[in-house]
């Protein structure tokens, strides 16, 4: 089950996702997008890694750090278990991205502590500023089921423009047949 958040000053509606999704239905993220987005909207979202993601990522990207793949190396660097690829975390920002039409321009990581297999991650990322142009930025914060802080991300990037989520809204009204998440 997913659960997408908004949040614009004090109006907050949460909208539950799962399994059968009505596809009739866009997703929530679209078609907040297609709206229009404003500095203070949010949106979370959560996602479980798995250890075949981790060296699926590994594969695409040639990161084969011991700290993902041998016990005894991630012990030695003071993990209790092997721990996921930071980026793979991170790049739950592309969720929200790929959603409202965000073109990243930037993104500024820190990664506070170890992800682990099996482990629930909620993102949340808010719109902290957008200028007529359409150039935004975000920051998104990522938590585990214990509510730590795992990592930091500020992003850069453009927002579609009202001609731009007039196609967007016509994409969803054919169906929107590439996105998988509707």
């Amino acid at each position: 089950m997913f659960v997408f958040a908004f949040h614009h000053e004090l109006l907050v509606e949460v909208i539950h996702c799962c399994d059968n999704w009505n596809s009739a239905m866009p997703n929530p993220m679209r078609q907040k997008a297609i709206e229009g987005l404003q500095a203070g909207d949010s949106f979370t979202y959560s996602r479980i890694f798995k250890k075949e993601e981790t060296e699926q990522f590994g594969d695409m990207t040639r990161d084969y750090n011991p700290v993902h793949y041998d016990l005894r190396w991630a012990k030695v660097k003071e993990y209790d278990r092997l721990i996921c690829h930071g980026l793979l975390v991170g790049s739950m920002i592309c969720e929200f991205g790929g959603q409202v039409g965000w073109l990243a321009t930037g993104m500024s990581y820190k990664f506070i502590k170890p992800v682990y297999f099996d482990e629930k991650i909620t993102c949340t990322v808010t719109i902290t500023k957008i200028e007529r142009s359409g150039k935004a930025e975000a920051e998104a914060l990522f938590f585990n089921a214990s509510g730590e802080k795992v990592c930091w991300c500020l992003l850069t990037g453009r927002l579609p423009q009202s001609h731009e989520r007039i196609l967007l809204e016509q994409i969803v009204t054919e169906g929107d047949p590439t996105n998988k998440l509707s």
